[in-house]
């Protein structure tokens, strides 16, 4: 991979650049963001732990899109990120003129590159990214599921008192409160968790996990996660970059898949060389197939309050 560029500086986007470095995934990673001076400070200072952390990936910033023409992929984090009491969706005017500018961006320096969006609300977000940037669904997904597996995971783990590289599990759904965590599909090694923990306590670990960013952004109070996002979009470049075909829950276009077309939902992905090569449908049950039309109506009212 030739060059990766990250669109925005902040904590995501420069966490983000920075583990993408670590891994090498590409040659160069281009950090844009449009606070003259915070992109090539941090660019610079990512560079000089290269010799200490041992990667040769160089990193750049820049306050335009110059030096990120031809890149293979785009991260885009850039937006305003939520407060306290703040819903996802009262980002959504601001952010989708963020993104919009950025996705023109994109489609005039690199039309052949492969977009992942982690701005917020994540779902709509991604839709603005696809309907700019005329790009194929193929080449536009969002990261939402792999962040809100992850914390399903971990608070799994935590509860059973077992390593969460043994809890295997997926969050389909729109990425916020109506999220839908599979159950009927989490497993400890093979195990079904339903016979590892009661029926009332996943319940409350599901609830916990549909709340997991509010209860960061609680703690935080004046900014949101960024530790588990930037490694949750990172685990989507690396499958692309090295063309693993790992199966990870991302915000696709849906085209009838999950009786559903014509808006982005969490599904099971196949990422690859080619981005999104193939979307899984597994069988639902009734209860996780009523739950996920409902998350699809959130994001539907979403996308209706944003002109284009």
């Amino acid at each position: 991979m030739n060059k990766i560029t990250v669109v925005g500086a902040g904590n995501v986007g420069a966490t983000l650049a920075q583990r993408i470095a670590e891994k090498e995934l590409a040659r160069e990673v281009v950090l844009v963001d449009i606070v003259e001076g915070i992109p090539q400070g941090k660019g610079l200072d990512q560079w000089q732990s290269s010799p200490i952390e041992g990667f040769d990936t160089r990193i750049v910033g820049a306050n335009d899109y110059g030096p990120s023409a031809g890149s293979d992929i785009f991260v885009v984090t850039a937006g305003i990120a939520r407060k306290p009491g703040m819903s996802r969706d009262d980002l959504v005017k601001t952010n989708t003129e963020i993104v919009k500018s950025v996705s023109q961006q994109i489609r005039d320096c690199s039309p052949d590159s492969t977009v992942i969006v982690v701005s917020n609300p994540l779902d709509v977000m991604c839709w603005v990214a696809k309907k700019v940037t005329g790009f194929p669904r193929e080449r536009v997904i969002g990261m939402a599921g792999v962040l809100d597996t992850a914390r399903y995971r971990s608070f799994l783990a935590l509860e059973i008192g077992v390593s969460v590289e043994d809890i295997q599990a997926m969050v389909l759904g729109g990425h916020g409160d109506s999220m839908v965590p599979l159950v009927s599909y989490t497993t400890v090694s093979g195990i079904p968790v339903t016979q590892l923990i009661n029926r009332k306590r996943l319940d409350e670990i599901v609830e916990r996990t549909r709340k997991g960013g509010a209860e960061i952004v609680g703690h935080l109070k004046t900014g949101s996660a960024y530790y588990a996002p930037s490694a949750a979009a990172v685990q989507m470049v690396e499958s692309i970059v090295r063309d693993k075909k790992r199966i990870l829950p991302c915000a696709a276009w849906l085209e009838g898949e999950y009786g559903l077309r014509g808006l982005y939902l969490g599904v099971p992905c196949k990422l690859g060389s080619g981005g999104l090569e193939q979307i899984i449908e597994v069988e639902l049950s009734s209860k996780e197939q009523v739950a996920l039309n409902k998350s699809a109506e959130q994001v539907r009212a979403t996308m209706e309050s944003v002109s284009l």
